[in-house]
Protein backbone atom coordinates (compact mmCIF):
# COMPACT_ATOMS: atom_id res chain seq x y z
CA UNK A 1 0.00 0.00 0.00
CA UNK A 2 2.84 2.45 1.02
CA UNK A 3 4.86 1.40 -2.21
CA UNK A 4 2.39 2.07 -4.19
CA UNK A 5 -0.09 4.76 -3.35
CA UNK A 6 1.02 6.66 -0.02
CA UNK A 7 4.58 7.55 -0.94
CA UNK A 8 3.29 9.38 -3.72
CA UNK A 9 0.57 10.58 -2.48
CA UNK A 10 2.87 12.09 0.32
CA UNK A 11 5.56 13.31 -2.32
CA UNK A 12 3.32 15.36 -4.53
CA UNK A 13 1.64 17.12 -0.70
CA UNK A 14 5.19 17.75 0.91
CA UNK A 15 6.97 18.78 -2.56
CA UNK A 16 4.01 21.17 -2.81
CA UNK A 17 4.00 22.73 0.36
CA UNK A 18 7.89 22.67 0.61
CA UNK A 19 8.05 24.79 -2.47
CA UNK A 20 5.16 27.57 -1.09
CA UNK A 21 7.22 27.85 1.84
CA UNK A 22 10.43 28.14 0.77
CA UNK A 23 9.83 30.27 -2.30
CA UNK A 24 11.58 33.02 -0.70
CA UNK A 25 14.71 31.22 -0.47
CA UNK A 26 15.01 29.78 -3.95
CA UNK A 27 14.35 33.58 -4.95
CA UNK A 28 17.23 34.68 -3.07
CA UNK A 29 19.87 31.66 -4.47
CA UNK A 30 18.35 32.15 -7.92
CA UNK A 31 19.88 35.61 -8.15
CA UNK A 32 22.69 34.67 -5.63
CA UNK A 33 23.86 32.23 -8.66
CA UNK A 34 22.99 33.94 -11.47
CA UNK A 35 25.77 37.12 -10.64
CA UNK A 36 28.35 34.62 -9.27
CA UNK A 37 27.88 31.78 -12.18
CA UNK A 38 29.44 34.97 -14.67
CA UNK A 39 26.27 34.73 -16.93
CA UNK A 40 25.82 31.28 -16.92
CA UNK A 41 22.29 31.06 -15.58
CA UNK A 42 21.12 29.80 -12.12
CA UNK A 43 19.53 26.44 -12.92
CA UNK A 44 20.62 23.16 -14.75
CA UNK A 45 18.91 20.98 -17.08
CA UNK A 46 20.38 17.44 -17.53
CA UNK A 47 18.36 14.38 -18.87
CA UNK A 48 18.50 11.55 -16.46
CA UNK A 49 16.87 8.30 -16.04
CA UNK A 50 14.01 7.49 -14.25
CA UNK A 51 11.59 4.43 -12.86
CA UNK A 52 11.65 1.89 -15.17
CA UNK A 53 14.36 3.88 -17.66
CA UNK A 54 11.96 6.84 -18.66
CA UNK A 55 14.12 9.69 -19.67
CA UNK A 56 13.33 13.38 -17.62
CA UNK A 57 15.16 16.19 -17.55
CA UNK A 58 16.21 16.83 -13.51
CA UNK A 59 16.22 20.11 -12.19
CA UNK A 60 19.33 21.56 -10.02
CA UNK A 61 20.53 24.59 -9.28
CA UNK A 62 23.76 25.62 -11.51
CA UNK A 63 27.01 25.74 -9.06
CA UNK A 64 29.67 26.02 -11.88
CA UNK A 65 30.53 28.58 -14.18
CA UNK A 66 30.84 27.44 -18.06
CA UNK A 67 34.41 28.64 -18.57
CA UNK A 68 36.34 27.45 -21.01
CA UNK A 69 40.42 26.80 -21.84
CA UNK A 70 41.56 28.27 -25.09
CA UNK A 71 40.82 25.02 -27.00
CA UNK A 72 37.48 25.90 -26.12
CA UNK A 73 36.86 22.88 -23.53
CA UNK A 74 35.64 23.12 -20.23
CA UNK A 75 37.60 23.41 -17.82
CA UNK A 76 37.81 21.04 -14.75
CA UNK A 77 35.21 20.80 -12.25
CA UNK A 78 36.93 22.26 -9.80
CA UNK A 79 37.98 25.66 -11.76
CA UNK A 80 34.47 25.89 -12.58
CA UNK A 81 32.87 25.46 -9.11
CA UNK A 82 32.57 29.36 -7.66
CA UNK A 83 32.72 29.78 -3.99
CA UNK A 84 28.61 30.36 -3.69
CA UNK A 85 28.42 27.21 -5.79
CA UNK A 86 30.65 25.26 -3.28
CA UNK A 87 28.18 26.84 -0.58
CA UNK A 88 24.86 25.82 -2.27
CA UNK A 89 26.34 22.42 -3.12
CA UNK A 90 27.70 21.73 0.42
CA UNK A 91 24.64 22.56 1.75
CA UNK A 92 22.69 20.31 -0.30
CA UNK A 93 20.41 24.05 -1.60
CA UNK A 94 21.13 22.81 -5.22
CA UNK A 95 18.88 19.99 -4.70
CA UNK A 96 15.83 22.18 -4.07
CA UNK A 97 14.58 23.02 -7.55
CA UNK A 98 14.14 18.97 -7.59
CA UNK A 99 10.55 19.47 -5.64
CA UNK A 100 9.75 20.46 -9.28
CA UNK A 101 10.32 17.32 -10.73
CA UNK A 102 9.19 15.42 -7.68
CA UNK A 103 5.52 17.14 -8.30
CA UNK A 104 5.35 16.17 -12.23
CA UNK A 105 5.92 12.32 -10.88
CA UNK A 106 9.97 12.03 -12.19
CA UNK A 107 11.19 11.89 -8.85
CA UNK A 108 10.33 11.18 -5.53
CA UNK A 109 11.52 12.59 -2.37
CA UNK A 110 13.41 9.54 -1.52
CA UNK A 111 14.94 6.97 -3.71
CA UNK A 112 18.27 6.35 -5.37
CA UNK A 113 19.67 9.41 -7.20
CA UNK A 114 19.14 9.85 -10.80
CA UNK A 115 21.96 9.32 -12.89
CA UNK A 116 23.25 10.13 -16.68
CA UNK A 117 21.54 8.58 -19.75
CA UNK A 118 24.78 7.09 -21.07
CA UNK A 119 25.26 5.15 -18.04
CA UNK A 120 22.90 2.94 -18.82
CA UNK A 121 24.66 0.61 -21.28
CA UNK A 122 27.06 0.31 -18.07
CA UNK A 123 25.12 -1.54 -15.71
CA UNK A 124 24.96 -4.97 -14.68
CA UNK A 125 21.03 -6.51 -14.78
CA UNK A 126 21.44 -6.03 -10.34
CA UNK A 127 22.55 -2.46 -10.60
CA UNK A 128 19.93 -2.17 -13.49
CA UNK A 129 17.32 -3.00 -10.72
CA UNK A 130 17.58 0.19 -9.16
CA UNK A 131 15.09 1.91 -11.70
CA UNK A 132 12.42 -0.50 -10.19
CA UNK A 133 11.83 2.98 -8.67
CA UNK A 134 11.40 6.45 -8.71
CA UNK A 135 14.97 7.95 -8.07
CA UNK A 136 15.05 10.48 -5.35
CA UNK A 137 16.39 13.94 -3.95
CA UNK A 138 18.45 11.66 -1.23
CA UNK A 139 18.56 8.36 -0.60
CA UNK A 140 19.75 5.28 1.39
CA UNK A 141 23.71 5.66 -0.72
CA UNK A 142 23.62 9.39 0.12
CA UNK A 143 22.66 8.34 3.53
CA UNK A 144 26.03 6.24 3.65
CA UNK A 145 28.80 8.48 1.86
CA UNK A 146 27.51 10.63 -1.23
CA UNK A 147 29.80 10.93 -3.17
CA UNK A 148 32.70 9.89 -1.40
CA UNK A 149 32.46 6.35 -1.93
CA UNK A 150 32.85 3.70 -4.93
CA UNK A 151 30.08 2.95 -7.39
CA UNK A 152 29.92 -0.40 -6.69
CA UNK A 153 29.05 0.41 -2.87
CA UNK A 154 26.57 3.26 -4.09
CA UNK A 155 24.92 0.93 -6.44
CA UNK A 156 24.52 -1.62 -3.70
CA UNK A 157 22.77 0.44 -1.13
CA UNK A 158 20.52 1.25 -4.08
CA UNK A 159 19.16 -2.03 -4.56
CA UNK A 160 19.40 -2.77 -0.80
CA UNK A 161 16.81 0.40 -0.99
CA UNK A 162 14.29 -1.21 -3.58
CA UNK A 163 14.35 -4.64 -1.70
CA UNK A 164 13.17 -2.46 1.88
CA UNK A 165 11.09 0.23 0.29
CA UNK A 166 8.76 0.93 3.60
CA UNK A 167 7.50 4.04 5.31
CA UNK A 168 10.24 3.38 8.11
CA UNK A 169 13.39 2.99 5.72
CA UNK A 170 12.09 6.48 4.32
CA UNK A 171 11.92 8.04 8.08
CA UNK A 172 14.91 6.62 8.72
CA UNK A 173 16.88 8.01 5.32
CA UNK A 174 15.40 11.60 6.23
CA UNK A 175 16.63 11.77 9.79
CA UNK A 176 19.74 10.21 8.12
CA UNK A 177 20.00 12.71 5.46
CA UNK A 178 19.43 15.51 7.70
CA UNK A 179 22.45 14.83 9.52
CA UNK A 180 24.42 14.55 6.30
CA UNK A 181 23.52 17.53 5.74
CA UNK A 182 24.19 19.46 8.88
CA UNK A 183 27.27 18.00 9.22
CA UNK A 184 28.22 17.98 5.42
CA UNK A 185 29.85 14.86 4.62
CA UNK A 186 30.71 12.93 1.75
CA UNK A 187 30.37 16.00 -0.84
CA UNK A 188 32.87 15.02 -3.15
CA UNK A 189 35.00 12.08 -4.27
CA UNK A 190 38.31 11.47 -3.04
CA UNK A 191 40.50 14.27 -5.14
CA UNK A 192 37.38 15.61 -6.77
CA UNK A 193 34.96 18.61 -6.87
CA UNK A 194 32.05 15.99 -7.53
CA UNK A 195 31.98 12.54 -7.68
CA UNK A 196 33.97 10.70 -10.64
CA UNK A 197 32.62 9.28 -13.93
CA UNK A 198 30.81 5.59 -14.12
CA UNK A 199 32.74 3.43 -16.39
CA UNK A 200 31.40 0.26 -15.66
CA UNK A 201 30.17 -2.24 -13.16
CA UNK A 202 33.22 -4.47 -13.35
Amino acid sequence: MYKKFIKRFLDICIAAVSLIIISPILLVITIWLHFANKGAGAFFYQKRVGKNGKIFKDIKYKTMTDERDKEGKLLPDAERLTKVGKFVRSTSLDELPQFLNVLKGDMSLIGPRPLLVEYLPLYSPEQNRRHLVRPGISGWAQCHGRNAMTWTKKFEYDVWYVDHLTFATDMKIVGMTIKSVLFREGISGEGSATMEAFNGHN
